[in-house]
């Protein structure tokens, strides 16, 4: 594992205070990290609402963007 000593002796007295593994700990970060990392269905849904075009203006617009370049 490429930590920073530090962060590895942090780490490892955690883990030791919460009797887990290194890399049980880790697991748990990460997927608490990614899950954060994901917009929730709340968040996107309805971002574009306020947009003064309709939809298929702004369909057309963005591919008269994309064929001009």
């Amino acid at each position: 594992m490429d930590l920073p000593e530090r962060e590895r002796g942090q780490l490892d007295a955690l883990c030791r205070q919460q009797g887990m593994s290194r890399a049980e700990a880790i697991r748990q970060a990460l997927r608490l990290w990614l899950q954060q990392q994901t917009p929730s269905h709340a968040e996107v849904f309805g971002l574009w609402r306020d947009r003064p075009e309709d939809a298929l203006e702004l369909q057309e617009a963005l591919r008269q963007e994309w064929s001009a370049r």
